[in-house]
């Protein structure tokens, strides 16, 4: 493992954890969604089953080998190595905003200037009321999370590896 601090685990996102993400959103209002940290695919495989055929799809990934591998799986999909980069990246596709981005970055791994990087691309990327669903292996985000959402949940998902802790939070209208 190349860089260690940019990978969340060692095991990719268990089954339970990937449906408990992906049943907090309401797919019929979705037309265009992002998953950040999108990995070997794990939670990307169940956006693929639940999202309408017309809604655009952008799945970020720093690893390349495993973006090109992403790229192979969902050709459909539009692939991209850095989420600091979504806004300008949706815009490019005529995306104005994003009705719902997932996360499985690992933010408390990362310095705090590129957390708070990736948190100000979340927030203008997505569209007022707009759903960000995001796993972490702690508690440890949930205060600067609540500075710019509102938290409407957090579930605790056992049946994983670590077991993980599930935010469910919308973006102020």
């Amino acid at each position: 493992m190349k860089s260690p601090k940019n990978v969340g685990s060692i095991t990719p996102s268990s089954r339970f954890l990937a449906k408990k993400m992906i049943r907090q959103v309401d797919w019929n209002d979705i037309t265009a969604v992002a998953e950040l940290g999108s990995g070997t695919g794990p939670i990307t495989r169940y956006i693929g089953a639940n999202v309408k055929p017309e809604a655009k799809v952008f799945l970020f990934e720093m690893d390349h080998v495993m973006r090109k591998k992403l790229r192979l799986a969902y050709p459909e999909f539009s692939c991209h190595a850095n989420a600091v980069r979504m806004k300008d990246t949706i815009h490019k596709n005529k995306v104005a905003q994003l009705d719902c981005i997932f996360s499985g970055l690992p933010f408390f791994n990362f310095e705090r200037g590129l957390r708070d990087a990736l948190i100000e691309q979340i927030v203008s990327s997505l569209k007022p009321g707009g759903l960000f669903v995001a796993f972490q292996y702690s508690l440890q985000m949930k205060k600067q999370l609540a500075e710019h959402f509102i938290i409407e949940d957090i579930k605790f998902v056992p049946l994983n590896v670590p077991p993980a802790f599930v935010y469910v939070c919308r973006k102020h209208i």
